[in-house]
């Protein structure tokens, strides 16, 4: 018998549908142990909260999010808050026993991350960030593709993530909509926004990062606030370039812009091998480019007088979550990657094998956004110790 998981879903906006959707969906797709009820959600504006609670089914509203982590009829809390909120939210949850997922950038600083981290483990509550494009299953089938050893010795990891809706000097810092553009609420800009996904698909894909050198710049020096109506100076990285070295040895490049007119999400990556290659863009996210250099035919690494660039598309059943939706050839979208993690979530509960990227993992990919805003301060490349944030 299906076993109800009581849901305090904090925050209404972008990812607080995103993910409501994922409740709603993931019992009719997945076949789970656990039924996610969703039982409140919590924002300041009583009346916003309220319709979006009867747009999406919540039995109940919070607007403190305080009361909403003591209610004992909630057993998880998904933050889905902008980014200065993450910590005191996500520690007085797992304080509460609460399991707890949260909204990535984990948060502003490895600081903060560090805490949050140590609180969730010294609780003991199950727990996961939403780098929700771990699960593209494209993505999915490439980490499938290196750990057969396919791609063979890395070489170059090289990934872009460009959009272009900040580019516009009229365009407001802060608010609801674009607190993205403050740094007192964001944290950074691109960095933690755009680059931590890159980051964090990288090194699920190639390992750790040790050490990287970076430039940002803002290119609207000043905004006008939209809660004070003054026009303030702009603080977040507008664009990031960073280069990398990962700890097998390969190099990495790195870019990121909301000035790249024309690209809305594009979130690109790829990954060059002794014996092949991968590319993936997730603005044609059903497809994912393999290049193999060489097959193995009786236990030796032939040179293919065939090879060449295929474009595998990522529809049939034998590829990661499709044997879930329709018949291949079909395509699924930007919605179920948020299913898909939350299946992976709720199995990792009856297993007892825990769902990936969790807290400590996110720490690592935020060790990395620290370092490489260190780096463009101080123009010099900056070491990231491996092991600290998963040891």
């Amino acid at each position: 018998m299906s076993k109800p998981l009581r849901i305090g879903m904090i925050g209404y906006g972008f990812m607080g549908r995103a993910h409501s959707n994922a409740y709603r969906r993931v019992n009719n797709f997945f076949s789970l142990d656990y039924t996610p009820v969703l039982t409140a959600v919590c924002g300041r504006d009583s009346e916003k909260v309220q319709a979006f609670a009867d747009t999406w089914g919540y039995e109940s509203i919070e607007t403190d999010w305080q009361q909403l982590i003591s209610r004992d009829d909630i057993d998880l809390i998904d933050i889905g808050v902008p980014n200065h909120l993450h910590h005191d939210i996500a520690i007085a949850a797992a304080e509460n026993g609460k399991m707890v997922l949260c909204e990535k950038p984990l948060a502003m600083n490895v600081d903060e991350a560090q805490e949050m981290t140590e609180a969730i483990e010294k609780a003991g509550v199950a727990n996961m960030v939403w780098f929700n494009y771990r699960r593209v299953p494209a993505i999915a089938l490439a980490k499938q593709v290196i750990d057969e050893g396919r791609i063979g010795r890395p070489f170059h990891f090289r990934a872009t993530y460009l959009q272009d809706w900040t580019i516009a000097e009229d365009v407001p810092q802060g608010g609801a909509a674009l607190w993205r553009l403050d740094a007192n609420v964001a944290g950074s800009g691109v960095t933690g926004d755009l680059l931590a996904h890159s980051i964090d698909t990288a090194m699920w894909l190639n390992g750790p990062i040790t050490k990287v050198v970076a430039r940002t710049e803002t290119f609207v020096k000043q905004r006008q606030h939209i809660e004070t109506g003054k026009v303030e100076p702009v603080t977040i990285d507008d664009a990031c370039m960073f280069l990398a070295e990962f700890a097998n040895g390969s190099l990495g490049t790195f870019e990121s812009t909301r000035y790249a007119r024309g690209r809305k999400n594009y979130n690109t990556f790829e990954l060059n091998g002794e014996d092949g290659s991968i590319v993936f863009d997730l603005e044609d996210p059903q497809y994912l480019g393999f290049f193999e250099y060489t097959q193995l035919q009786s236990g030796k690494k032939i040179e293919d007088h065939l090879s060449g660039w295929r474009k595998i598309h990522v529809t049939n059943f034998e590829h990661p979550y499709m044997d879930h939706w329709w018949v291949p050839g079909c395509t699924i979208g930007y919605e179920h990657t948020f299913v898909h993690a939350l299946a992976d979530f709720l199995k990792g509960l009856e297993t007892g094998e825990p769902a990936q990227p969790n807290f400590r993992t996110a720490l690592a990919t935020q060790r990395v956004c620290d370092a490489v805003l260190e780096s463009a301060h101080n123009g010099q490349w900056v070491s990231i110790d491996p092991f600290a944030a998963t040891a």
